[in-house]
């Protein structure tokens, strides 16, 4: 059945950024005497810092030295921002949810002025009715409260997610809705679909041709 609120996850899913996220992280475990590969970090890319961090590193590590390594990565990644675009078809696929009368909230547990960022990208900023950020959330994906934020922002419960990693689709089934995945953020269709996706869909153009296969219909 339809649903009455689509909620977007943003990295990734509308802006391109899982790479440049993937290489910020890796010059700041670098510069703080950790190398790790960056396919390693890309599998991680979704997860916010609070998560991230321990994910790759382990819990000790976090402990001692996760705040300077996350202190660290945000200016690397504004150096790369200016390299960061939308995905082809990202305003259009907002623009085709809103003209079905859909509640339009954009998910993301980036920092207020990040975001603004996207949003100026985007030219979302009329279109979507609400928008989420690191303020609104106490730990990031796979933990729920981010899914659960956007939901209270949309004002019901009667939603489904539209994101590109697994930690997208745990953080929403978590919070008891589905999600609908892109492949832009560099995951497969069959690990997405393994993860518990709804639906896959190569692209934003491919996802709003085929909206009549998805809860948005």
């Amino acid at each position: 059945m339809a649903v009455g609120a689509a909620l977007l996850d943003v990295d990734g899913t509308l802006i391109d950024s899982n790479y440049q996220h993937a290489l910020a992280w890796f010059r700041a475990f670098r510069e703080h005497g950790f190398v790790l590969p960056v396919w390693r970090i890309h599998r991680a890319i979704g997860m916010g810092g609070d998560q991230l961090v321990p994910a790759l590193l382990g819990k000790d590590v976090d402990e001692k030295q996760g705040d300077e390594i996350r202190d660290t990565r945000g200016p690397i990644y504004k150096e790369l921002m200016p390299e960061v675009q939308p995905l082809e078809g990202a305003h259009e696929l907002i623009a085709d949810l809103k003209e079905r009368g859909l509640t339009i909230v954009l998910a993301s547990s980036s920092p207020e002025d990040d975001l603004e960022h996207y949003l100026e990208l985007l030219d979302a900023r009329d279109l979507a009715d609400a928008w989420t950020t690191e303020e609104d959330v106490e730990a990031t994906k796979p933990a729920p409260d981010l899914v659960r934020a956007a939901l209270g922002k949309a004002g019901t419960d009667d939603a489904a997610m539209i994101g590109d990693t697994r930690w997208d689709v745990e953080a929403a089934g978590k919070a008891g809705i589905e999600t609908v995945c892109l492949m832009t953020g560099g995951w497969s269709e069959q690990e997405l679909r393994d993860a518990g996706a709804v639906a896959v869909f190569e692209s934003v153009d491919d996802l709003r041709k085929r909206l009549a296969e998805t809860p948005f219909a």
